[in-house]
């Protein structure tokens, strides 16, 4: 991963910097990406990746950006040890265990006469799309019933 300072704008009392961000990985794979960084904000304008990323792939590029960005783009007097974890998304565990956790979520908000796909979405912190793809995962993996019988 190599981030690296390309321009400076400065108007005023503002001041606007451009950083040129590559992710290169084992398998010839890369990630480039242009961020930049306006009073206390950094934003990613532009991202092109070979081969192309999947919509999964690029829901977790912030987390991948994220500490390189935060080295180069704050001084080093100024940074401080994050006291917890930034996101929004509460943790949630991935693979296997994850979806027995999804389909518990959703039997206890079925049981209770709730929306399940809605109770999913609160415990995962995910889009009502991501939250489906999970129930589905869950049913493919046999911790639901499933839906319709396959012909």
């Amino acid at each position: 991963m190599s981030v690296r300072h390309t321009w400076v704008v400065g108007e005023g009392g503002t001041r606007t910097s451009w950083f040129d961000v590559r992710l290169a990985f084992a398998d010839g794979a890369r990630v480039d990406a242009l961020a930049v960084l306006s009073g206390q904000d950094v934003r990613v304008e532009d991202v092109r990746a070979e081969p192309p990323l999947s919509l999964d792939d690029l829901a977790v590029l912030a987390e991948w950006l994220e500490n390189p960005l935060f080295e180069a783009c704050v001084p080093a007097p100024a940074r401080a040890e994050p006291s917890a974890s930034r996101r929004a998304r509460p943790a949630w565990p991935r693979g296997r265990e994850g979806r027995r956790l999804v389909a518990q979520e959703y039997r206890t908000a079925r049981e209770a006469g709730g929306d399940p796909v809605l109770a999913v979405m609160r415990a995962t912190g995910h889009s009502r799309r991501k939250s489906l793809r999970l129930i589905g995962q869950a049913r493919d993996e046999g911790f639901l019933t499933p839906r319709r019988a396959r012909r």
